[in-house]
């Protein structure tokens, strides 16, 4: 792989403009056709086989007209006489799609009204905004009046909200960290310029994945978020070797192909984790769980893509303008030195020998260290265990959403269970008409039970449709244990429940059933893949026990940020809220790629100085020295970019955002720097103990070999060029 990537980077290299050139037309061309062919995000919640799902099923073979999406228009004001609150019933009434829309609801104090819309066809069928500005236009008139009109419903819930807000603070912290890291402007602008442009044709592509295929409303944001970090990440790794090679007095052509020949396979080896451990949500079992899989992947391998290319051509053209200025002139300038402090000898002390110095003091000590790190995860990862989970929905969303404002006005006046009432889908033909009086009276009586409307039978006579109020919102975890308790004690058979909240529940269970089916794929993927690496039996099995740990410790984080709300109100949110059921197992897959990132970059280190030495101690030492400070400043730059979209106003991402923050802090400090070297120094030999009957079968791969192609320069581009 080196030698090829040798020549990938040479080729960037010697035709620099002709590289830019193909990578801006490359933007161009995607940000057009996406323009003109893409597709719209939409989140798919069907789940075939749940009780839920069921329901539904039913609904669209025999009363079609309430089988669909819904909506709720909330009208709120003083002047709600009979003739506007009829108009706007027709209007609603005329709209596409429409099948069945309440007569207005109106609250105990007479100064709020509420239609409720269902609708033939589902969500995904409404582009964009499509349904709402449908919903807007028909409200005009309470609208002309100055009253208050608030939309709620999947119609305005599954509208995508991408701002960019998240990826500027994330591309500006960014720049200040690397600003500081290489002291070039060159330098520092070389990450951010190839991580925008593979971020840009990976989400174009995206765009146009939504026009043939469902893909979440926050799949976009999520991509963005991991293509951002791992982009700029990538380019560090490939900047700061490139530097190294200018400074050892290499030309700029041959130090970018050099760098593409070895920081490159850290850059491939990396993305390919990511990749394989995003294959991983395949088996969640949900569309939406495929589309946020599918989406970041594009983008991981556009910016890989971009990382081994563009690259090497920016850093030809940059030639020693990417060295700090006060080494630009010096061909034989060694490796910068920051003085933190002065040893007893007055020699400066730089960062790697303080890396050096710290791990020489963990390896000393190992069992106390690894104890003490054990301790902290374990202590963070305690909260876990209390970790609540539920989709987001409209109760989580910021004040100023229309969707959460309607949702504010219907608890207020109505009564929190308004806001997920459950549909009693009753199949007729399996259950008697006649008996509706008594299932309604039945459901009516049950004590978490509100307000039962009326059964409506459909035109066709096969179904009937009984609407029920729970005295709890959709969060309530109360709510979720009444779908159960309806479904075991009150339902017969012939009956099921089904409405968004009955959806969500049935989401939550099968989710958690899933978990360890994708756990168990990533984890048995990722020995696999780093038995081969590594030729070792031991080296797998604690990296991925050391990835769950720093995973579970970003679990109890969130559980007390966001569940017990130690932090809600810093990050925006009004209230404590569950942490999103969309969030653990995204998190699972992305993390464990990330964090395989860095036990590669790491262990390649040791395992090489291990194979020239033969000295198991010294090896990790030297390892952690050489690479810590990298592994630290690339971890600092993902942080500061996942906290970019920890204040995204989407809840979901911003969950993400937090989460995968503290879980890469937690992994590139207690973890690597503590951990790692502990238990390796207490291992020692054992580290790399591998059955001779495996190391015959196993293939020869040696993931950051040397380049072997000698150091000549590459042709430059022609100057017509």
């Amino acid at each position: 792989m080196s030698r090829f990537l040798y020549r990938v980077g040479g080729a960037a290299a010697a035709h620099p403009w002709r590289t830019v050139a193909v990578w801006l037309t490359a933007l161009v061309a995607a940000l057009a056709v996406a323009g003109i062919a893409g597709g719209t995000t939409h989140d798919n919640y069907h789940v075939a086989g749940t009780p839920s799902q069921r329901g539904i099923d039913l609904l669209e073979r025999a009363f079609p007209s309430v089988s669909g999406t819904d909506a709720r228009v909330v009208v709120h004001g003083d002047d709600l006489d009979p003739a506007l609150l009829s108009t706007l019933s027709q209007r609603l009434t005329a709209l596409d799609h429409v099948g069945t829309v309440s007569p207005p609801r109106l609250s105990a104090d007479g100064d709020t009204a509420l239609f409720s819309l269902t609708y033939t066809v589902p969500v995904t069928d409404f582009q964009g905004t499509e349904g709402v500005d449908a919903l807007e236009d028909a409200a005009k008139p309470a609208l002309d009046r100055g009253l208050q009109v608030e939309f709620g419903g999947q119609v305005a819930e599954n509208i995508g909200a991408i701002s960019g807000v998240a990826e500027a603070i994330g591309v500006v912290a960014a720049l200040v960290i690397l600003l500081l890291a290489f002291r070039s402007v060159v330098a520092a602008g070389l990450p951010i310029a190839v991580a925008l442009v593979g971020l840009g044709i990976g989400s174009a592509t995206i765009t146009l994945l939504a026009a043939v295929t469902d893909v979440s409303t926050t799949a976009p944001t999520v991509a963005s978020m991991v293509g951002l970090g791992v982009g700029i990440d990538y380019a560090l790794l490939l900047v700061t070797r490139y530097n190294e090679g200018v400074r050892a007095g290499l030309e700029p052509r041959v130090a970018a192909a050099t760098a593409t020949a070895t920081a490159g396979v850290s850059v491939v080896v990396a993305g390919a984790t990511v990749l394989l451990s995003l294959f991983g949500l395949t088996f969640a079992g949900l569309p939406i769980y495929r589309s946020f899989g599918s989406a970041t992947a594009l983008v991981v391998a556009v910016v890989v893509i971009a990382a081994i290319t563009l690259v090497p051509a920016l850093c030809a053209l940059s030639g020693r303008r990417a060295l700090p200025r006060s080494h630009r002139h010096d061909q034989n300038h060694a490796a910068p030195s920051t003085t933190a402090r002065t040893a007893s000898a007055g020699e400066p002390v730089t960062p790697t020998a303080v890396t050096a110095r710290w791990a020489a003091r963990v390896g000393r000590r190992p069992l106390p260290w690894a104890l003490v790190a054990l301790a902290v995860l374990v202590a963070l990862a305690a909260p876990m265990l209390g970790m609540r989970t539920w989709p987001q929905d409209a109760g989580s969303q910021p004040t100023s959403n229309t969707t959460r404002q309607a949702y504010d006005l219907i608890a207020a006046e109505y009564g929190a269970g308004a806001n997920g009432p459950l549909l009693v889908a009753v199949d007729l033909t399996k259950v008697p008409a006649s008996s509706l009086g008594a299932l309604t009276a039945r459901l009516a009586t049950d004590p978490g039970v509100a307000l039962v409307s009326p059964p409506v039978t459909a035109p066709s006579g096969r179904a009937a449709v009984i609407t029920v109020e729970p005295k709890y919102g959709p969060q309530d975890e109360r709510a979720s244990e009444l779908v159960d308790h309806l479904r075991a004690d009150v339902l017969p058979a012939g009956v099921e429940i089904t409405g968004i909240t009955a959806v969500f529940r049935d989401i939550s269970a099968l989710l958690s059933e899933r978990l360890w089916y994708v756990v168990g794929v990533v984890v048995a993927l990722s020995l696999v893949f780093l038995l081969v690496m590594f030729r070792s039996v031991v080296v797998p099995l604690k990296a991925a026990a050391m990835n769950l740990l720093s995973i579970a410790a970003a679990y109890g984080v969130m559980t007390v940020v966001f569940q017990w709300g130690w932090g809600a109100e810093l990050l925006g949110l009004p209230h404590a809220v569950p942490v999103s059921t969309w969030v653990p197992l995204l998190m699972f897959a992305v993390l464990f790629g990330l964090s395989m990132d860095y036990e590669v970059f790491l262990l390649s280190r040791i395992r090489e100085d291990w194979l020239r030495t033969g000295d198991a101690h010294g090896s990790v030492v030297r390892g952690l020295a050489s690479t810590g400070r990298v592994i630290t400043g690339a971890a600092l730059i993902m942080v500061a970019v996942f906290i970019g979209f920890g204040l995204d106003t989407d809840v979901t991402v911003k969950m993400v955002g937090v989460g995968m923050a503290v879980a890469i802090a937690v992994d590139a400090t207690i973890v690597r720097m503590i951990l790692v070297p502990a238990t390796m120094a207490l291992l020692g030999r054992a580290n790399w103990w591998l059955p001779s009957w495996l190391d015959r079968v196993l293939p020869p791969v040696a993931p950051h070999a040397e380049p072997v192609e000698p150091p000549v320069a590459p042709e430059p581009e022609p100057a017509t060029v």
